[in-house]
């Protein structure tokens, strides 16, 4: 049975392997040298640092993706803004877990204070996590073209979002 729960700091291995597969063969994240597990440990400290969601889908013992989101860009006006991150292990994709993981993201981001996550989605050729997102809500906004290289080709990244919470229906309390 899958439980998504509060990542942990031993689950930094599957977490860096997760997403060096995406790195090496995918064209979800720009990356393109997959980071080392001390590198994935410091930004999974950054994001809780925050107070943000870092979350883990598990079955059992094993890690089979991740989500969490961190503030959309680092000025005091962007505070209640925050970008999504999701990955899965190539043997979860198709199974719904990233719907759960992006719903219980959506939940805790907006216990933390936040009232737009933004998804910024690497290749609008991305089907998958399109769908995720739409599925649960996020509308397109825009499409950047051909603002990445990788694999010898040029990639979109397509912009979505949702407002949580209150969104923009009233000034938050800060």
């Amino acid at each position: 049975m899958t439980l998504i729960r509060p990542s942990r700091s031993e689950d930094i291995p599957s977490i860096t392997a997760i997403y060096a597969h995406h790195v090496l063969h995918g064209t979800g994240t720009f990356e393109v040298t997959p980071p080392t597990s001390d590198d994935m440990r410091a930004r999974r400290e950054d994001v809780l640092s925050k107070g943000l969601p870092y979350l883990v889908a598990v079955d059992g013992d094993v890690v089979l993706g991740f989500a969490y989101c961190n503030w959309f860009k680092p000025r005091p006006a962007y505070r209640f803004s925050a970008e999504d991150s999701i990955y899965l292990a190539p043997e979860a994709n198709g199974k719904g877990l990233g719907r759960l993981l992006l719903t219980e993201l959506m939940a805790q981001a907006e216990e933390a204070g936040v009232r737009k996550l933004i998804a910024v989605i690497g290749d609008s050729a991305n089907a998958a996590s399109i769908g995720v997102h739409h599925s649960v809500g996020f509308d397109h906004v825009g499409t950047l073209k051909s603002c990445g290289w990788k694999f010898d080709r040029w990639l979109d990244v397509v912009m979505m979002d949702k407002a949580l919470g209150w969104g923009d229906t009233c000034a938050p309390q800060t």
